[in-house]
């Protein structure tokens, strides 16, 4: 036979079949559903080994998330104020950006308000004062204000007190502006330390979706919904509270101040606020907040600024809606009466005390402060512990879009926003960040004839 005719003979090749990509934000929501059925396999079943696996991995993931926390917040604090000096109008962005934090805390903390008013939280609960426990960390006003300031320079590290840490981030990021060119070697180390942990917590994230099965599972399965059911009145009212301040305040701002669309924001913000559910770290969720933030057209250089300081500080979900509902639902059960002082003490510990949460998982800082302001029972606290993770993840979610909603305000009323991007801002920068949509074009597999 010859050459062209066995040629001629050959099966054609077929083209390459592609090997589809799975979202980040799927892979986030897969991980949500079976970790609610482990989670109920484990309850309903009292499989101890899996209960133990699913407590493993959610701590590890949490872990992992904190071991970054404070040279991460430390760096991109410095970075963040010594980029402001590349920044038209600075001090300006800078008040305005302080602004809209008060402003929307102020609105959310009276959401939370009128939400407890109305729905009584603390009734019919069958919680007694007996059941609460007094923690054995408390806030208060002195302690928030002399705690600020470091005893020395290695344990606020150690001990993972954030507030210290942006203190001294912020001392030596104005230190480093006032220095100038001299400060310019330190500054790109700085910059580059970012950048490496950054990069590290990148990698730490995309190990969300498994975090996220051990850490809903393991809530499900220790918690239950017996227990649930208990607080459920309570836990209805921070879920509607964040939910009305999440799709209700924060379009509403968008679409009146901003003067942008509101859907495009969630388009662009949504895997931030998906990721800061899971994690219940904003500032575990910074990377991602930085990213979606300037896919929303903020210039990097604001955003470098605005997300890193609303990290720390900017909190409507733990910060003003929780400590208003759990004021409330504490002062019920322990039937002490608050009045209209009480109230816009409530609001005033929100708007600025608000820093006290530091971004870490949990807000039980924040909620002690609030209680010893009013002269609560610090007791009640006790009472809140058992639930508080499955409230941490909607409080959460609600404060990472707000410290990315805020840039994108100032930044609309500033005239510097990039209209054009943020119109076009849909896709996750965690597929973009590892290259996903390349993936999908380049991975293929020959079909077999």
């Amino acid at each position: 036979m010859s050459v062209s005719a066995s040629a001629s003979t050959e099966t054609p090749v077929k083209p390459a079949r592609r090997i589809p990509a799975v979202p980040f934000w799927a892979q986030i929501v897969a991980g949500l559903v079976l970790g609610v059925v482990l989670g109920w396999i484990t309850r309903s079943y009292d499989v101890q080994w899996l209960h133990t696996t699913l407590d493993k991995v959610g701590h590890i993931f949490v872990q992992l998330l904190k071991l970054a926390v404070a040279p991460l917040v430390f760096f991109a604090i410095l970075v963040s104020i010594t980029n402001l000096r590349k920044v038209n109008n600075a001090a300006r962005l800078a008040s305005r950006t302080l602004l809209w934090f008060m402003i929307t805390s102020l609105i959310a903390v009276a959401i939370g308000l009128v939400i407890g008013l109305v729905t009584n939280p603390g009734a019919g609960t069958g919680l007694t004062p007996k059941d609460g426990e007094k923690p054995q960390h408390a806030g208060s006003w002195l302690d928030f204000l002399t705690g600020i300031i470091p005893t020395d320079v290695i344990t606020p590290f150690t001990e993972l007190n954030v507030l210290q840490i942006v203190f001294m981030a912020a001392v030596a990021g104005i230190a480093a502006l006032k220095l100038g060119e001299k400060a310019q070697p330190i500054l790109t180390l700085s910059e580059s330390v970012l950048e490496l942990l950054q990069k590290a917590l990148w990698w730490v994230i995309r190990l969300a979706p498994l975090g996220t099965v051990g850490l809903i599972g393991y809530a499900i399965a220790d918690y239950g919904w017996d227990l649930i059911g208990k607080y459920a009145t309570f836990t209805a009212d921070v879920y509607i509270g964040c939910a009305l301040v999440l799709f209700g305040v924060y379009p509403l701002l968008l679409a009146t101040v901003a003067k942008v669309n509101p859907v495009q924001f969630f388009k662009g913000a949504w895997p931030a606020i998906q990721l800061a559910f899971v994690s219940r770290s904003s500032v575990g969720t910074m990377p991602v907040t930085v990213k979606v933030t300037e896919r929303l057209g903020v210039p990097k250089e604001y955003t470098s600024f605005a997300v890193p300081f609303g990290a720390t500080t900017k909190m409507d979900g733990c910060a003003a809606i929780y400590p208003a509902l759990a004021a409330i639902f504490i002062a019920q059960i322990f039937d002490v009466q608050l009045n209209i002082g009480d109230y816009l003490l409530i609001a005033f510990v929100s708007v600025v005390g608000s820093a006290a949460t530091a971004g870490l998982t949990g807000a039980t800082v924040m909620l002690t402060l609030t209680l010893s302001t009013l002269g609560l029972p610090l007791e009640g606290v006790g009472l809140l512990m058992a639930i508080d993770p499955v409230l941490d993840m909607m409080r959460t979610a609600t404060n990472v879009a707000g410290q990315a909603l805020v840039p994108v305000v100032v930044a609309a009323r500033e005239k510097i926003l990039d209209v054009d991007a943020y119109n076009s801002a849909s896709a996750s920068p965690v597929d973009d960040e590892y290259g996903v949509r390349d993936a999908e074009q380049k991975v293929t597999l020959p079909v077999t004839a």
